[in-house]
């Protein structure tokens, strides 16, 4: 026990640790971003078909069982099954040439970004906190985000099945007051919720359209149950500004349709991210900027 404390009070051994975790727990959110979707709407037709008492169908073409630990990876196009050595996160894309072993079918970029991404997430995470009880539990948020990021980015959803298991723990560790006070975690989550909320309401009243979602609601509400209400207003104008950016860049340089809806969440949870790791100096800097 104390040659592994030492070995975790270690920078190099720590990091490199927090590295291969962030590698490995990237490619299982590739198999969630993937598939999650897919399971949830093969569970919401088969809930209309027994509603409408209608013959079940496999409209989805899934195989089954389909879930997150079953069927193994495989090849989507010749089918055939990834052997472990071929599942290596990063390195078997490299090695690969990011091909199929077997079909030299073209694998996409999106499975060593994610990959990659939250690997290099995870060791600035651990670069910020150390090797403490805050690091775990940030890791966990931060994971959360990529997920939601990009499974939004895919679908424009945010699943219940995230946010709110995860929206519970932030107000657990609230508890413990290791990223806020539970008083100031509680308010987080109510007011998190209810500003997007009114948000959405009083723009759908003037414009009678909906300009985001429930989930957003719900994204935020997690934030702030793990940061506090104090960050929420630092969180909501990060991701207004980079939202706004990315929007009209979008719109002017890749000639997109400006009524084309482009998804909240990934601008929430960069932000969410950013007030985690320097939320007091972003605050400061904001105060300071608007004289307050």
């Amino acid at each position: 026990m104390e040659q592994l404390n030492t070995l975790l009070n270690t920078p190099t051994f720590f990091i490199s640790l927090i590295g291969i975790i962030g590698l490995i727990v990237g490619s299982f959110l590739n198999v969630v971003i993937y598939r999650l979707p897919l399971m949830m709407q093969r569970a919401w037709q088969k809930e209309c078909q027994e509603y409408l008492q209608i013959e079940s169908s496999n409209s989805t073409e899934l195989p089954s069982p389909f879930n997150l630990a079953l069927p193994l990876s495989h090849c989507p196009a010749c089918n055939a099954a990834i052997k472990p050595y071929q599942n290596i996160p990063v390195l078997s894309y490299i090695f690969l040439k990011g091909k199929c072993a077997n079909c030299k079918a073209s694998i996409s970029l999106r499975y060593p970004a994610v990959e990659g991404l939250t690997a290099l997430t995870s060791i600035i995470v651990a670069l910020h906190f150390g090797a403490t009880t805050a690091t775990f539990f940030a890791l966990i948020l931060t994971w959360t985000l990529i997920t939601l990021s990009f499974i939004d980015i895919d679908h424009q959803l945010l699943p219940d099945n995230i946010t709110q298991p995860i929206l519970w723990l932030g107000l657990f560790v609230s508890l413990f007051g290791i990223f806020t006070k539970t008083d100031a975690s509680i308010i987080g989550t109510i007011a998190g919720y209810l500003s997007l909320w009114l948000v959405y309401h009083v723009f759908k009243l003037i414009t009678g359209k909906e300009g985001m979602g429930y989930g957003d609601f719900k994204l935020l509400a997690l934030l702030g149950a793990w940061l506090g209400w104090h960050y929420l207003p630092l969180i909501i104008l990060l991701s207004s500004l980079v939202g706004a950016v990315l929007g009209f860049s979008m719109i002017i340089y890749a000639k997109q349709d400006h009524n084309t809806p482009i998804p909240f969440g990934p601008y929430l949870a960069t932000a969410g991210w950013l007030a985690l790791l320097w939320g007091d100096s972003l605050n400061q800097f904001y105060f300071s900027a608007f004289g307050l």
